[in-house]
């Protein structure tokens, strides 16, 4: 009798552990969902950019910087006396980074501006690929460091390239704008960051 009653037991549990099972991938997908629905409606009603990743870094000193010089390039290489002293932007490029083509144009107009020292990361490329890149679209730069391993990227917390960084005369990192420049982040981001740096309105 009692054998009897485990047996009929035995499938009822068996069926409990694979439908719980079944169930998880849905509460997984349920999870994601509810995540990017909360993002996507951050984004629509609040205006918020998901771009904007915000850094643990602003308001500290920036990391050191010892890179050597991409060869060919005729500049200096990036050290922390390449940003002592100055108003610099800290620009994190690649040749092959799609986003970095976009926006040199508008590092480009910024160097003209004369508002800014403007240096950069060169992450896990080659010498040859950077040095056509500069080629082929001008170069923006006062010093460029190699950074081909990517360990200057992980001290600066990069999250994913081109990213950028306004660092203060004394080295204190006031802004970081995560992707390429846009006229919407250059305006409520760079700018005001800038002014607020400068002391102009």
């Amino acid at each position: 009798m009692t054998a009897d009653t485990d047996n009929k037991n035995q499938p009822k549990s068996g069926g409990t552990a694979r439908y719980l099972l079944a169930l998880i991938p849905l509460i997984v997908f349920a999870c994601i969902a509810l995540a990017v629905g909360k993002v996507m409606y951050d984004q629509e009603v609040h205006g918020t950019d998901i771009s904007a990743i915000p850094s643990a870094l602003i308001g500290t000193k920036a990391p050191k910087l010892a890179l050597p010089p991409l060869e060919g390039s005729n500049l200096p290489a990036l050290t922390d006396d390449a940003i002592k002293g100055k108003l610099t932007l800290v620009n994190v490029f690649a040749s092959w980074c799609i986003p970095c083509r976009d926006e040199h144009p508008v590092l480009k107009e910024l160097a003209k501006s004369g508002q800014l020292n403007i240096v950069a990361i060169n992450y896990k490329d080659t010498s040859e690929n950077a040095l056509r890149f500069l080629g082929e679209l001008g170069n923006p730069y006062n010093a460029i460091g190699i950074d081909p391993n990517g360990s200057a990227a992980i001290d600066w917390g990069v999250y994913g390239i081109p990213e950028s960084y306004l660092v203060s005369p004394d080295g204190t990192i006031l802004y970081k704008q995560v992707g390429p420049f846009t006229p919407t982040s250059l305006k409520e981001g760079l700018y005001p960051a800038i002014a607020k740096a400068t002391g102009k309105s």
